[in-house]
């Protein structure tokens, strides 16, 4: 029966490195915990090697706000864990900073809770081990250069740097950064594929849609400024760019998921680091001074007056374009990556919270939140683990592009869903203009959940014939976005290990197994394999999409109107509160490029509603000028589910622009899409 306690220990089942186990995991991940447990419930050996001294990765390593994008995708083992998270919070006595009824995220009816504090994740991941008894050797590292040991096709040992060795029948890579397949020898991806590759549009170089967390004000990238000779601020590409969709080998930028408070008996102090350069903040400083007042943060409340707190805004957490040797590094090389993204976020924070450089305001609000002294205790209250959003990708036979995420290409051998937005954050950071922009951004979703394939999980069988990749699995950039969430890992180890249960039992090769027969059995263990709920179906034709671009992270829903093909539309969610409950005021952009000269009527899609806001002001940019203007999103007069901003003429090659905003609004305002009509 499972039981909660009060502190995190290791699971209390000793490794023995004399046997051979039928499913050796490596990666005490998430997803690594759930293919574990999945093998012992079946009845099978297994061993659990996590190269640190946590388990859990990033779901005890600060993000604690569940990424998931429709909770109904999710059963199985990952649903267990989020029960077992409920279970812990229906005890009163696991409130220490506030009342379960004063905490939105709790919910005593709710089956699931999916809000939690870093510490207790691993305290439920353990006590799941447990239960299941399974063996976890810990601090133990795969040995890079020789640790795989293979035999016609199949690894059957693997090697840690100490010398230790451990036999398997099955091996599952639960890493974030794919160590084991790498060395195995199969073949991955690093970076952003072209978008010509596999036919999409949003994948490669993006620079029309990173308009989310992008500079709003002129700010200057130079040493000096306005001398290009002086050379450029630290994290900045002098360089030109190459033309958008275009491959390279940048990955997405790393940030640690910060656990602060504002109970102040529970705060540690924002600590200025040794090695701390004024020189890596003169962005953030200019930034400010060139009139930017948002909070360059996202703090989401979990329980006991606690946060998970992400990226957000132009200059913030993520350490742009410092991550892209990572995912091939040497264990040193991505230890001194760490310590530099360490270094920078701590003394990013220092610098919000203390320096006179930073607004008054701004200073203030980062003296209300500080590190929880609970939290990572061992790591001075700072995340043990760095937020690896990519890193390698297993290519397969089947990889999962954007058409799956938007339901062109449908997999039948499905293992999992999922369900998130194709997110991307920014890559990295270049000069347009004498200015500096940010670049890589993407954030596009309005689509139902989709299968995730099982080729997808599994290499060639050419190249590995007894291993599974459940987490760096086969996927291009953009949809490696939308699938890269804690719950699907979980779905995907608990599948992966499932199917190398079946491999066993079948005596075949992970490629051979029975597709249906392995369905009927995640199906028995309660995986949801397919959506019977409302579908989406993306309105418009994926070239359409060129100009989507939001800078609202928190928005929460997808136009449903039907739109005419026969006039370009440009869809992307908008919703705030009134000044968004004293966030600040928060703006969505679309900006289309135009591709025929002329007079267009332009169109504002949203459902009227009486909680809506009177006094939205909405400004366009077209070729002559701007026009500023307030519309009132209460009563819609033409009762349909737009209202006409104008008449403006626009050239071809330039882009127009629409923006919307909650500044000094009295309701809710939202905003699903945006229409160009031509007209003359």
């Amino acid at each position: 029966m499972f039981s909660l306690l009060t502190t995190s220990t290791f699971a209390e089942t000793k490794p023995d490195l004399d046997q051979k186990y039928d499913l050796v995991v490596y990666g005490g991940t998430s997803g690594g915990i759930a293919a574990a447990i999945q093998a012992s419930r079946m009845d099978k050996s297994v061993l659990l090697i996590e190269p640190t001294e946590h388990l859990g990765g990033l779901s005890s390593g600060g993000l604690g706000a569940t990424d998931i994008g429709n909770k109904g995708a999710i059963g199985g083992i990952s649903l267990e864990f989020y029960q077992n998270i409920k279970k812990y919070y229906d005890t009163q006595s696991n409130w220490k900073q506030e009342k379960p009824s004063d905490f939105k995220g709790y919910n005593s009816s709710d089956e699931a809770m999916w809000k939690f504090e870093p510490h207790v994740a691993e305290l439920i991941f353990n006590e799941m081990l447990k239960e299941a008894d399974v063996p976890v050797l810990s601090g133990e590292r795969l040995d890079l250069k020789s640790g795989v040991v293979m035999e016609q096709g199949a690894i059957q040992q693997i090697v840690m740097e100490s010398g230790k060795r451990i036999s398997g029948h099955m091996f599952l890579d639960t890493t974030y950064e794919g160590d084991l397949m790498a060395v195995a020898g199969v073949s991955f991806h690093v970076g952003r594929e072209a978008n010509a590759t596999y036919g999409e549009t949003l994948n490669g170089i993006q620079t029309k849609n990173a308009v989310s967390h992008q500079f709003e004000h002129e700010v200057d990238p130079y040493i000096k400024p306005g001398n290009s000779a002086s050379g450029v601020l630290p994290g900045i590409n002098p360089e030109p760019l190459a033309v958008d969709g275009t491959g390279d080998h940048r990955v997405q930028a790393y940030c640690f998921r910060m656990c602060t408070t504002d109970a102040v008996e529970n705060q540690a102090d924002w600590v200025k680091p040794e090695e701390y350069d004024p020189l890596q903040y003169e962005l953030l400083f200019r930034n400010f001074e060139a009139g930017d007042r948002r909070i360059p943060w996202n703090p989401i409340f979990m329980p006991n007056r606690k946060t998970d707190t992400n990226n957000n805004y132009a200059i913030s957490t993520d350490y742009i374009g410092m991550n892209f040797d990572y995912p091939n590094a040497s264990y040193e090389e991505r230890d001194e990556i760490f310590r530099q993204h360490l270094i920078y976020q701590q003394g990013l924070m220092w610098s919000l919270a203390n320096h006179a450089r930073v607004p008054e305001e701004v200073r203030e609000h980062f003296q209300r939140l500080k590190p929880a002294k609970d939290e990572f205790t061992d790591h001075n209250n700072w995340p043990h683990q760095l937020y690896i959003r990519e890193a390698r990708r297993l290519i397969s036979d089947y990889v999962m592009t954007q058409h799956d995420c938007q339901g062109r290409t449908v997999p039948k051998d499905a293992v999992g869903l999922a369900a998130y937005t194709m997110d991307s954050h920014n890559i990295q950071r270049h000069i347009v203009d004498g200015h500096v922009i940010n670049e890589g951004d993407v954030q596009v979703g309005g689509f139902s959940p989709y299968p995730i394939s099982y080729r997808s999980i599994r290499p060639r069988k050419s190249e590995c014939r007894n291993l599974l990749v459940p987490m760096c699995l086969s996927a291009s950039h953009i949809a490696y976005g939308s699938i890269r969430m804690e719950p699907v890992f979980m779905v995907l180890g608990q599948s992966a290990a499932t199917a190398a249960m079946q491999a066993i039992d079948a005596k075949v090769d992970v490629q051979d197994i029975s597709i249906k027969e392995l369905q009927n059995k995640l199906k028995e263990d309660k995986q949801v394999l397919a959506w019977t709920g409302e579908r989406k179906t993306p309105p418009i034709s994926l070239t359409d999409l060129e100009g989507i671009v939001l800078d609202d992270t928190d928005a929460i829903r997808k136009g449903s109107w039907k739109f005419s093909r026969s006039s370009p539309v440009f869809v992307g969610a908008y919703y705030a509160h009134d000044s968004d409950s004293g966030k600040g005021d928060k703006t969505v952009t679309w900006i289309p490029e135009i591709k025929t000269s002329g007079e267009y009527l332009v169109r504002l899609y949203f459902p009227p509603q009486g909680n809506r806001a009177s006094n939205v002001p909405v400004k366009v940019t077209f070729a002559g000028g701007e026009e500023n203007m307030v519309i009132n999103q209460r009563t819609n007069p033409q009762n349909k589910p737009y209202q006409t901003l104008g008449t403006f003429q626009f050239e071809k090659g330039t882009t127009g622009k629409v923006m919307i905003s909650n500044a000094g609004t009295d309701g809710h305002v939202i905003a699903d899409a945006v229409q160009f009509i031509l007209v003359k």
